[in-house]
């Protein structure tokens, strides 16, 4: 787990054109959308993993199906 809260909210005001408040239920959705999205990449490297027998999710496995994550994020 982590030990500190990420830092989507300070991303999201940088890339703002103007200066706009987020309230607390939008940066609440935001974090739970970056969970699920990370659970999803998390699955995905970890059935890769598993297709070349590997017991551990390495760096290449993840990078194998981001791309793949991504694209069914957008929708």
């Amino acid at each position: 787990m982590l030990n500190k809260p990420s830092g989507l909210k300070g991303r999201v005001k940088s890339k703002m054109k103007t200066n706009m408040n987020v309230r607390p239920a939008s940066e609440a959705m935001m974090e739970l959308l970056t969970l699920i999205f990370l659970n999803n990449l998390a699955k995905e490297a970890t059935t890769k993993a598993f297709e070349e027998k590997s017991s551990t999710i390495r760096p290449h496995h993840v990078k194998a199906v981001a791309k793949r994550v991504l694209k069914k994020a957008r929708g």
